[in-house]
């Protein structure tokens, strides 16, 4: 199949969250089968040179000149192009430079306030993806764009493009229904849309215009990252509005997990890690665990049960229960790590914390790559006792490391990891512990489960291996994905080409 994937960002050109990370692997799983992939996404500030500095420099795209009507202007724009690393998955960049020459993807660096010409950047990105492929000669055989920036693909091609894309299918993936591009609804004008297409079953959502809600309706066929996520979002809890239009759509969702890069997250290759080690010898985790507390300043004890965390300091990821339970965990012998930034608040009860408790606790408030890596890597446990969480990597790259996780069996935790039992620990199935209700009380039983196990060794380095056998890798994952590409094109009325 031909496919042509479109996305705000991908890794390791442009990078603020996860998004990048599928756009950059995915791709790349895809084509390892055999697929015919390519990339979309803008030109932003800063990829030139990152482009440069992995030796992939860009390069003008010949015959990629286009031009994107939004609202009563002609907006040209150009393309380069690189292609990922380790690959010939070949990677567009869309420039405009009054769009994208500037610090930030979506918000102002200085306040963290969305850009005000957001609507206008993203119709640019949207529509010119479907200018570019068509003066670029690409006949993909599948479009698929990811979350509210690229919303508007699958109706482009629907209402205003099906001459074009005449047998190209679309499929449209949700990594976080609460980002919901809403715009005011004068926008249709600056997108070009038929004002027929406003209405509430369609992209009006509470007077407003939802780019969002365009690609749930619009897409042949709905994915999401995980296929407990795919539950919670069609109930009014988790939908965030958006429940009743994925009720209706509940065929045609689908919940895949994500993959993990092993090129980057491995701990027989990791080279951030100060040793490395196999589930077949593990020994190079001790050198690790020793590292790990020296970097937060903790005592040196090797026997001594190590939890770990690294996340946005922030209610969604359950700070809110650490808060309660992390004076009642410290009573035990244990010792606690801390890798984020977020809330204020959070950021002076954990560093109130680590001046009372500095030898068992320590926290970083920092987004550090290489010291997320030694935790992954040093921890005996790692803690996500999240409110709500569509996929989640960190616990994915934990089995991957061998550190059993702790979390709240929401979204995709609850797909990936396996509840401990004796009977699940035989059967090599269980990988982790897991509780239920948002509340602190069950976070702490679900710690002392975990303790209570780690002093029993044997069945602990058991339990350590079955994560590290569990297979997460985007292989997998593409594999899904293909046949959500075949739905498509069936619905979209054709099969696939070869």
């Amino acid at each position: 199949m031909r496919i042509a994937m479109v996305g705000s960002e991908v890794a390791p050109f442009s990078k603020e969250g996860g998004l990048a990370d599928v756009l950059g692997s995915l791709p790349a799983a895809l084509a390892g089968l055999g697929e015919d992939v390519c990339v979309i996404s803008p030109l932003y500030r800063g990829v030139r040179e990152r482009a440069e500095a992995l030796g992939l420099p860009l390069r003008p795209v010949e015959k990629g000149d286009f031009v994107v009507p939004i609202g009563a202007a002609n907006v040209p724009g150009s393309a380069w192009q690189s292609v990922l690393p380790g690959t010939d998955v070949p990677v567009y960049f869309l420039q405009n430079d009054r769009y994208y020459d500037r610090e930030g993807y979506y918000t102002r660096r200085e306040d963290n306030t969305d850009f005000l010409d957001n609507s206008e950047r993203f119709i640019f990105l949207a529509r010119g993806a479907l200018e570019f492929a068509h003066v670029r000669g690409l006949k993909p055989d599948v479009l698929h764009s990811h979350d509210w920036p690229t919303g508007l693909v699958p109706i482009y091609v629907k209402h205003i493009y099906r001459d074009r894309f005449p047998r190209t299918g679309t499929v449209f993936t949700i990594h976080n229904i609460a980002y919901q591009g809403i715009f005011w609804h004068w926008d249709m004008n600056l997108a070009g849309l038929p004002w027929e297409l406003f209405n509430w079953r369609m992209l009006e959502y509470y007077g407003n215009l939802s780019f969002l809600k365009a690609g749930l309706v619009g897409a042949d066929v709905l994915t999401t990252v995980s296929r407990r996520y795919a539950e919670e979002i069609r109930t009014e809890e988790h939908g965030c509005g958006m429940h009743g239009v994925l009720q209706e759509r509940a065929e045609d969702l689908h919940g895949i997990v994500n993959g993990i890069d092993r090129s980057e997250w491995s701990p027989a290759t990791d080279q951030l890690i100060p040793a490395n080690y196999t589930a077949e010898d593990l020994s190079g985790k001790a050198e690790c665990k020793r590292a790990l507390q020296e970097r937060f300043g903790l005592r040196q004890e090797p026997d001594v049960p190590l939890i770990g965390m690294v996340c946005r300091l922030v209610d969604q990821k359950g700070l809110d229960l650490l808060q309660e339970a992390l004076p009642v965990l410290l009573q035990e012998d244990v010792q606690f790590v801390v890798l984020g930034l977020g809330d204020p608040g959070y950021h002076a009860f954990l560093t109130r914390t680590q001046g009372a408790q500095e030898r068992s606790f320590g926290v970083v408030l920092a987004h550090d790559n290489a010291t997320a890596h030694l935790v992954e890597a040093g921890s005996d446990m790692f803690l996500m006792p999240s409110r709500f969480e569509p996929c989640g990597l960190n616990q994915l790259y934990s089995l991957q490391y061998g550190t059993v996780p702790v979390v709240r069996a929401t979204g995709g935790l609850a797909d990936t990891v396996v509840d401990y039992t004796e009977e699940g620990l035989r059967a090599g199935t269980a990988t982790g512990f897991r509780f239920g209700p948002y509340e602190a009380s069950a976070l702490i039983g679900a710690v002392r489960r975990a303790l209570a196990v780690y002093r029993q060794r044997d069945a602990w380095r058991r339990l350590m291996r079955n994560g590290v056998a569990a297979d997460w890798s985007w292989s997998r994952s593409a594999r899904e994905y293909v046949e959500v590409y075949r739905k498509a094109c069936r619905k979209a009325g054709h099969g696939p080409a070869d």
